[in-house]
């Protein structure tokens, strides 16, 4: 439980008689879904985070205190594949059979799914270590927005802020914006025209226009979460987009899902709360929800988006 609680976020907070219900009955969103229940898939983690689908339809999720990250086959096994993970968090198919990884030590790491080799991507900015990269998107030219707020990092900051920023192909780091409550989530328009960020100590969630790759426009509030009774504040965490560019931000009420004028469509709700999610399956409509010690899914009406590099 402690190790639980240790990354629960400031207004993300869920009682601990919530916590271990295995399924339940979700009203469904017009034109969205569910189709049916959100379905506990298998407990027994520490902090789940992460999940992503390779091209292979496997699932690969993080388990964080463990330092795991775990592979899930097509044909539903669910087995270790990589330890230690550096604290690895949000993952994403890279192309060219790597998986990249926000690992909470510091760095952006490349994993190659077949030697399991690790590479690192990014690892400083300014010459100091990054805080504790979080989550991370990568667009079309093979360049890599990402995250690094202040949760699991070492005291002072080793950035003396939180920031996100910007990996080009060719290697070169920039730093975007630094003035969020703590930035987490992070994921581009399917069209990847508008990159948006997900802060996690305040209610109000951003976007920002894309200029080009790696350069951003003035950012604006694309919507606001609903909050918990008795909380005013609370942000998001991880995040996905389906095909007709509708938001799904995980927060303390559950899923929340967005359409892309940033009006709440409504709310998928989970037995555990949610840290991160993402779409996969043969048709890519099951979602599949990383939620404190468990892996949740449910079948959806619409596709999610499949992001893909040049």
């Amino acid at each position: 439980m402690r190790n639980m609680m240790r990354f629960c976020l400031p207004g993300l907070f869920i009682s601990v008689a919530c916590l271990f219900r295995v399924s339940m009955t979700a009203e469904p969103i017009s034109g969205v879904g569910p189709t049916g229940n959100v379905e506990k898939v298998r407990g027994g983690f520490e902090f789940l985070e992460g999940p992503t689908k390779t091209p292979d339809g496997s699932l690969y999720f993080s388990d964080i205190p463990p330092e795991t990250i775990y592979r899930m086959s097509p044909g539903g096994d669910i087995a270790e594949f990589l330890k230690p993970s550096g604290h690895a968090n949000g993952l994403m198919f890279g192309g060219d059979g790597r998986l990249l990884a926000c690992q909470m030590d510091g760095r952006i790491a490349s994993i190659d799914l077949g030697s399991k080799q690790v590479s690192l991507l990014a690892e400083n900015y300014d010459g100091k270590r990054f805080n504790a990269c979080n989550d991370l998107v990568i667009d079309r030219q093979g360049g890599i927005y990402f995250t690094d707020p202040r949760f699991r990092a070492p005291m002072p900051w080793p950035q003396g802020t939180e920031a996100f920023y910007y990996r080009a192909p060719d290697g070169k780091v920039t730093r975007l914006a630094q003035d969020l409550a703590a930035p987490n989530g992070v994921i581009l328009s399917p069209d990847e025209k508008t990159l948006y960020v997900i802060p996690s100590l305040q209610r109000q969630m951003f976007a920002f226009d894309v200029l080009e790759p790696g350069k951003l426009g003035s950012k604006r509030v694309f919507c606001e979460l609903k909050q918990r009774e008795g909380n005013t504040n609370g942000g998001g965490d991880g995040l996905t987009v389906d095909v007709l560019g509708n938001l799904y931000i995980t927060s303390a009420l559950g899923i929340q899902v967005f359409n892309k004028d940033g009006n709440l469509l409504g709310i998928i709700e989970v037995a555990e709360q949610p840290a991160n999610v993402t779409f996969a399956g043969a048709q890519n409509k099951t979602l599949y929800i990383t939620a404190r010690t468990s892996l949740y899914r449910c079948e959806m009406e619409v596709a999610g988006h499949q992001f893909r590099i040049k």
